[in-house]
């Protein structure tokens, strides 16, 4: 089915392009528009613009633009009509659809058909637990022992799988769905003998006898299901694994998910914190007790992915640990990843044999949240600490926490920060602040002393810091001259070369600029921009195709007494007009408000002397014409084969050099 024309633009009208970012990322105001660090790239500085006049986004780091409905298409990787129908649900807009083609059909997204099948899936599973004899006895009674209400249970969507070999995929393939795309989303596991097609005895449910608990894109379509089992009294099930988890498939990628963000992501952003759990129902009882700015990265170790999509709703985050000092010190090496994307890390630890489910259903949440404040260490004093405990009076063993402890910290990309634990390190293990930063500068040395070729050789994606990258370095001091290295910058072959512009390409994208961004606007009653620099620029055409192509654009519908308007470029049909056009329209740089506010300084905008910027600018554009067409009559001049034609060439040089130093003189440009 098709989404009919008025319902697209109903969405369209209806989204807001601040409101549907904002559930992907935390967007600060900046003047008119908002910024952020961009979703669809590593970056530590916030590139990424939001336009809410305009309802349009622009990464200048990445290039990624677009409108609303685009940037769920390219957050989620999904299709125009899933993206629609996301929005449409999230505005509460009834979707009126059209019967596609059989063409149309077979060309339909298969991530779409996934969701699809994971959403119905996830109904299933909670009807299972809410209406079904066996969902009560088994699940439902789980639910209230751990003390999860209905609310919360909604909340989170929980569910049930009967104890069946075939329940779910029986009732899924008789409502239409293939086995294949079953199979696919992972609910499905085939039998050895059964082959594509075989509707009658395709294969088995993965989840037999467990609660549900779906997993949550951070957008909230459910993409995964984990699910534990609760009877272990019969002989088959003690061998099987107390928690089990969707395979990889197209849409889950569990290196990339943390459990809860849906849920949590608007209490993170609010209160610029994070709580990071291991697991679903730590989850869920700090949210059954108020505490709704957690997740938890399903017991898996943490990723770098997983550490980037909390750093989009805060850079602070709190490590809840239980008293497995063992398990602690295993999960310690991998947290200067935590570091290395520049975030704040905090670490709580419970008492011996408590985790935070069960500490927060034991004193309540009040208790819960005040020792949480009193129980809290940064990263860098917490693992010195445990690593001090571990080394005791063994000084070969203090010797080596000394270089661990110094790797951490050379990973903190900011060098206010990184001072500061140097000094407080220094402190605590009652060394020398100048030896630490010695061997931070030796740990630098040896990176730099990779040959050029291997740092060449990292993937793109590789996490910066560490042997990886050379991001964490900016801003470090050597305090000896001696430590620093000796190849700080690579050669400069490494250093591509951009692409030489001339000035008249310059001026052609000023011109067509102008007309994109302001065409439709009037200079005085009845002159518009695109009517009065149309004709004054006849005879003369652009050399960049893409200038040249919307330069025609104009000119042709000008023609029919049509200006085009700023959102035909928007929404052109070419990738590469849209992108241009969002690009022109996303300011760089805001405008600080002290400026008027606090020093009575007013800068005027470009719409407040439009006039001016219209003259400019066909000045600047026949300037430049000119001055290509002179350099063409002086290689023609060396060309010449008689005094005669010689002459006749350098008098149309002349002509253009007259034109080219009057249009310079109104311009009040110095010349030689």
């Amino acid at each position: 089915m098709r989404i009919n024309p008025e319902t697209v633009d109903r969405i369209k009208h209806a989204a807001d392009i601040v409101e549907v970012v904002g559930d992907f990322v935390s967007l600060k105001k900046k003047g008119a528009n908002y910024s952020a660090c961009c979703p669809f790239h590593n970056e530590k500085t916030p590139s990424f613009n939001v336009n809410p006049s305009r309802q349009i986004y622009k990464c200048f780091g990445c290039g990624a633009a677009g409108d609303s409905i685009k940037f769920v298409m390219d957050i989620d990787g999904i299709g125009y009509g899933e993206a629609l129908r996301y929005l449409a649900n999230k505005y509460n807009i009834e979707i009126q659809e059209e019967e596609l083609t059989d063409d149309e059909t077979l060309r339909q997204n298969e991530r779409e058909s996934l969701y699809i099948i994971l959403n119905y899936a996830k109904n299933f599973y909670q009807k299972q637990l809410n209406d079904s004899e066996e969902g009560q006895a088994i699940g439902l009674s789980y639910f209230r022992e751990r003390g999860f209400s209905g609310d919360i249970r909604k909340k989170f969507e929980l569910g049930y799988s009967l104890d069946t070999w075939d329940a779910f995929s029986k009732e899924a393939l008789e409502k239409g769905y293939s086995a294949e795309i079953l199979e696919k989303a992972g609910l499905l596991i085939r039998r050895e003998e059964s082959r594509p097609g075989d509707r009658n005895s395709p294969g088995y449910d993965r989840f037999r006898g467990r609660v549900i608990f779906p997993i949550h894109h951070v957008s909230g379509k459910v993409i995964a299901f984990g699910a534990r089992i609760l009877k272990s009294n019969a002989g088959q099930k003690a061998n099987q694994p107390k928690y089990l988890n969707s395979p990889e498939t197209d849409v889950y990628h569990k290196s990339e998910v943390l459990y809860g963000i849906y849920q949590a992501k608007n209490a993170i952003r609010q209160l610029e914190h994070c709580y990071l759990v291991e697991g679903y129902t730590d989850v869920i009882s700090l949210h059954q007790a108020g505490i709704e700015n957690v997740v938890a990265s399903s017991g898996t170790s943490l990723t770098v992915e997983q550490i980037r999509l909390i750093g989009r709703f805060t850079p602070n985050v709190t490590i809840l640990y239980d008293g497995d000092i063992a398990g602690i010190k295993a999960a310690l090496r991998g947290l200067d990843l935590v570091l290395e994307e520049g975030l704040n890390v905090n670490i709580v630890l419970f008492p011996d044999g408590d985790d935070p489910d069960s500490f927060v259903r034991k004193v309540g949440a009040e208790a819960f949240k005040a020792y949480l404040k009193k129980a809290s260490k940064d990263f860098i004093s917490f693992k010195t600490e445990i690593l001090l405990q571990d080394a005791g009076n063994d000084p070969f063993k203090k010797a080596a926490l000394i270089g661990e402890i110094v790797q951490s910290i050379v990973k903190i990309p900011d060098v206010i920060k990184r001072q500061v634990f140097f000094q407080r390190t220094s402190e605590m293990m009652k060394v020398d602040e100048q030896m630490l930063i010695t061997e931070g500068n030796k740990l630098l040395r040896k990176l730099h002393a990779q040959k050029p070729q291997e740092r060449k050789s990292r993937p793109d994606n590789a996490a910066p810091g560490g042997p990886n990258d050379l991001d964490f370095l900016s801003g470090m001091e050597f305090r000896d001259d001696s430590e620093i290295p000796a190849d700080l910058f690579f050669p400069e072959e490494d250093v591509p070369e951009a692409p030489q512009r001339t000035k008249l390409h310059y001026q052609e994208e000023a011109f067509v600029k102008l007309l994109v961004v302001h065409g439709t606007k009037e200079l005085e009653p009845t002159i518009t921009v695109c009517q009065y620099v149309l004709s004054q620029i006849e005879g003369i055409d652009f050399k960049d195709p893409v200038f040249h192509h919307l330069l025609t654009l104009f000119r042709e519908n000008y023609s029919r007494n049509h200006v085009l308007p700023t959102d035909y470029f928007v929404q052109h049909h070419e990738a590469e007009i849209r992108s241009i056009a969002i690009e022109w329209l996303t300011a760089k740089h805001a405008l600080s408000e002290l400026w008027a506010e606090k020093f009575e300084i007013y800068v005027p905008f470009e719409t407040d002397v439009l006039d001016k910027t219209a003259f400019n600018n066909i000045l600047r554009l026949k300037k430049a014409f000119v001055e290509e067409r002179m350099k063409v009559c002086l290689q023609h001049a060396v060309q010449a084969s008689s005094e005669e034609e010689q002459l006749a060439i350098m008098a149309e040089f002349m002509h253009f050099k007259h034109i080219s130093m009057a249009a310079a003189k109104e311009l009040g440009s110095v010349i030689g």
